[in-house]
């Protein structure tokens, strides 16, 4: 679904805008959406980006813990069943 909205931009941006969109054989309206999702996108995977590094997760920490469960895992279903190496 698409909405006709009006907005301003400067005679640079028009001009710039125009010249990729006619570069990449789209309209200035399709040029100009595609170029508004991808900024969105960008600020969305941003604050994510920000939101993990200020949570500051213990991956070694997790990574290890993953490594101890499997080996006492594995020493619960196969002590004595595995042939020395």
């Amino acid at each position: 679904m698409t909405a006709k909205v009006t907005l301003s931009f400067s005679d640079q941006t028009i001009a710039d805008a125009r010249h990729w969109a006619e570069r990449d054989g789209v309209s200035l309206s399709a040029w100009i959406d595609r170029a508004a999702q991808e900024r969105a996108l960008r600020e969305i995977f941003t604050a994510h980006a920000e939101a993990v590094r200020r949570a500051k997760p213990d991956l070694e920490r997790a990574a290890l813990a993953d490594e101890e469960e499997i080996a006492m895992v594995d020493a619960a279903l196969f002590s004595g069943r595995r042939a020395a190496r």
